[in-house]
């Protein structure tokens, strides 16, 4: 029978202290990542919006960033303003963010396809942001100039769009808005050919539809709506894949024969990629809590949004179908924001 040598006590201590040093690294680990969960934030929190004040995205922001400060009660959560590049100079600042004090709340454009738009960015949004929550989503509505529409159902007004081809024009926010990448998949599962006019923002675009300049735009809601009821503009159907409680008994544009459309609008909370994860899970906690509450949904609606899974997971599964069916279009067609 084999027999094994005593282990001195000189050996056993040793052996001893690596053990307990080992479990007390552990422990001091455990604790220290509680203690910091728990501690934070221990300064302002800094909200990152890449739109100008009174932006949908910042109207958004600081609703959120109330009552937040609220619902945490330790620290107030600032709203900063850095517009500019379509919402992607407050990504970049995000991006290189370290103070674990720093957040964004960001459009679908900057958290998916900003990089195939221009890979020439200091920032791939697919690795350096940590998704922690959808605050809320809404369709584009295929609005179009009343005179077009006049007597046609929506299928009807398609085929006449098709019809039209390069004749007609359709309006967007600007190269490489999700309203323009949404167009071109409207387009690409149509046949319509209408060639794009790029403006500088949805306002513009809305008083160039008006105006007769163009035939058609994917525009918000609450812009769409406002309009239909002056009677300036025709509404055809809308972007997601199901209806809205924003647009009432209006179809959606898959109802209508557009294969496989499901695109909407979104809004959502990133932190930087480096956020430790319980600090990531405290946060998205107190937004869910937040977005539960009757008033701040209601808020939410009257500025054209509707609250649903608003977890980390339901944003994941936001980017990862934006990305594939917007990636495919950009890649289908070559756009690029870095020429």
């Amino acid at each position: 029978m084999a027999t094994y040598p005593a282990l001195d006590r000189r050996h056993f201590l040793q052996a001893s202290a690596a053990s307990l040093l080992a479990y007390s690294s552990t422990n001091w680990a455990q604790t220290t990542a509680q203690d910091q969960d728990s501690a934070w934030p221990t300064r302002p929190v800094h909200v990152l919006v890449g739109f100008p004040g009174g932006s949908s995205p910042d109207l958004t922001a600081r609703l959120l960033a109330e009552q937040l400060g609220k619902t945490i009660g330790k620290q107030p959560f600032v709203v900063d303003n850095r517009a500019g590049a379509s919402g992607n100079i407050a990504a970049a600042a995000l991006a290189r963010a370290t103070d674990q004090h720093t957040i964004s709340v960001m459009i679908n454009g900057n958290m998916t396809i900003a990089k195939l738009l221009n890979p020439q960015l200091g920032f791939d949004p697919l690795t350096d942001f940590s998704p922690i929550a959808l605050i809320a989503a809404a369709p584009y509505v295929l609005a179009v100039h009343p005179d077009l529409a006049q007597g046609l159902s929506g299928q009807a007004f398609i085929d006449k769009a098709k019809t039209a081809g390069q004749d007609w024009n359709y309006g967007s926010p600007g190269l490489g808005t999700v309203a323009h990448l949404g167009m071109e998949l409207v387009k690409s599962r149509t046949g319509i050919d209408a060639v794009h006019v790029p403006y500088q923002g949805n306002p513009q675009a809305m008083q160039a539809l008006i105006g007769g300049e163009i035939q058609m735009s994917l525009l918000p809601p609450a812009m769409a709506l406002a309009q239909h009821k002056a009677g300036k503009l025709a509404l055809i159907g809308i972007s997601s894949a199901t209806r809205s409680v924003l647009t009432g008994d209006l179809p959606t544009l898959a109802e209508l024969g557009v294969a496989d459309l499901n695109l909407e609008v979104w809004n959502a909370v990133a932190a930087p990629a480096n956020m430790p994860e319980a600090i990531q899970a405290r946060l998205a906690t107190a937004i869910a809590t937040v977005l539960a509450q009757p008033h701040t949904q209601q808020q939410l609606l009257e500025q054209g949004w509707v609250v649903s899974d608003t977890s980390a997971q339901a944003l994941r599964q936001r980017i990862a179908a934006d990305s594939a069916s917007l990636g495919a279009i950009i890649r289908e067609q070559g756009i690029r924001l870095d020429r």
